[in-house]
């Protein structure tokens, strides 16, 4: 029978219970849900309101509860309305009416809030986790990768080379800025709303900074209206998660293409690969392909919060029932793709042959001769003018840039001189980078030395 229907005539029609029980994903969060009930209680212990023997009662059965739910001892069902009131029930029927003193000066409405915010420091944690798990991942192979030159695009058009471990570092700094934010919503998951009651606080003389402390949480949210009807928190981590989702569908969205024949330049191993049922030869990047389709779901999951809290009065409502959801489904994705992902690159081969010897004298080094003759004092735009005749050139001889003859440099312009056609080799473009932060191999090097020391 559930707690709240002392005022009623009838009990709640089974269509109406089924469909109003949210036990199937509340549920998960017991865990949540008992520490917050025997932080609560040891509070109430602590101000009197119930009696150290009722108290230590209360604690003790609770962690049997805890214990039998995390076996499968115990077990719910879509008969029992949530997860709160499952567990008071419980508790009731073990220790009686002593049972019935947990709720004091609490509601559904504080205790759900507080389930979640709990949920959320803890599944940070463990994000960061993997994502630091990750990060080793695609350090592990720039090392190795640090001298590996591939062409760098923009437009998917070929532009500049670039070193392979410079690219991988880029998802290396991406995810850390994921790894920030994930800090960052910590420190407004980290106030308890334990004590605001319904919406207006309550009249019993509790401590709610005490229970915060036992929950190991920096303080309180302070308004109780704000704190049983807010979610932000909440929408703020679907968010983190969508864009780390963002950042491992790009990723996976490059293995797909460097596994194709036309690049040639990932390999799959055959434990993360699958095969076609008509077609023999396929070997098929399905596990980058459903990163990069699951990310759907956690987008979904992003606008699907958003649209219940856009309309609701303050304070609770039951719309909000439905935000745990989404926060389960965001969250557990991201995890999935997050160390599928680790595992996908970690048994992928990538050809260091592949390009070096291609990109040699290939327009992609085209803008080494507008910094040639900029050096030369050309002003940039004549530069870039001059060297767009000299593309034009190339491509209708279908010749390379070092193909070229000094001769035919100099109709162009006069300032090109021999030593042009040593900035036409992959690797010279990469040592002649000079700026901070650049793809030259002595700036790859102190971005690895720099992720080195953070990561291990």
């Amino acid at each position: 029978m559930p707690t709240w229907n002392s005022r009623f005539k009838k009990e709640l029609d089974n269509q109406a219970l089924k469909f109003s029980s949210s036990i199937e994903i509340d549920g998960k969060l017991f865990n949540e849900d008992i520490s917050g009930s025997i932080a609560h209680v040891k509070m109430l212990v602590k101000q009197k309101i119930v009696s150290s023997a009722e108290g230590n009662k209360i604690v003790k059965t609770l962690e049997s509860i805890r214990k039998e739910i995390s076996s499968g001892k115990l077990k719910y069902n879509w008969q029992n309305e949530d997860i709160h009131s499952f567990i008071e029930e419980e508790l009731t029927k073990r220790i009686g009416i002593t049972g019935k003193k947990l709720h004091t000066s609490r509601s559904r409405n504080d205790q759900v809030a507080l389930d979640e915010r709990l949920y959320v420091k803890k599944e940070i944690l463990s994000l960061k986790k993997i994502i630091t798990g990750l990060q080793k991942v695609l350090l592990k192979i720039s090392i190795k990768h640090k001298g590996t030159i591939i062409p760098g695009y923009t437009h998917l058009q070929r532009a500049q080379p670039v070193l392979f471990a410079h690219h991988l570092l880029a998802y290396i700094w991406m995810f850390e800025r994921d790894i920030e934010r994930l800090n960052d919503c910590m420190k407004r998951a980290d106030k308890s709303p334990l004590g605001a009651a319904a919406l207006s606080g309550t009249t019993i003389p509790i401590d709610r900074n005490y229970s915060a402390k036992l929950l190991g949480m920096k303080g309180i949210v302070l308004n109780s209206l704000d704190a049983v009807s807010s979610r932000d928190v909440i929408i703020e981590l679907i968010s983190i998660c969508s864009v780390i989702m963002m950042n491992l569908s790009r990723l996976s969205e490059e293995l797909v293409l460097w596994s194709s024949q036309e690049f040639s330049f990932a390999q799959f191993d055959d434990s993360f690969a699958t095969g076609s049922s008509l077609m023999p030869q396929k070997k098929n990047p399905d596990i980058a392909e459903l990163v990069r389709g699951k990310t759907g779901r956690v987008y979904g999951s992003l606008i699907g919060i958003l649209t219940i809290m856009k309309s609701l009065p303050l304070a609770y409502n039951r719309d909000m029932q439905e935000d745990k959801y989404h926060l389960l489904e965001a969250v557990n994705t991201t995890k999935e793709c997050l160390q599928v992902t680790a595992g996908l690159l970690s048994h992928t081969k990538f050809n260091k042959d592949r390009f070096e010897k291609e990109l040699n004298g290939s327009l992609l080094l085209s803008t080494e001769l507008v910094d040639y003759l900029v050096r030369k004092n050309i002003p940039f735009r004549e530069a870039h003018n001059i060297v767009g005749k000299l593309v034009e050139l190339t491509v209708s001889k279908q010749k390379k840039l070092n193909e070229i003859t000094l001769a035919d440099y100099k109709k162009i312009s006069p300032k090109f001189e021999k030593d042009l056609y040593n900035y036409l080799t992959a690797k010279s473009s990469i040592i002649n980078r000079t700026s901070k932060g650049s793809t030259s191999y002595k700036e790859v090097e102190n971005q690895i030395k720099f992720w080195t020391k953070i990561l291990h």
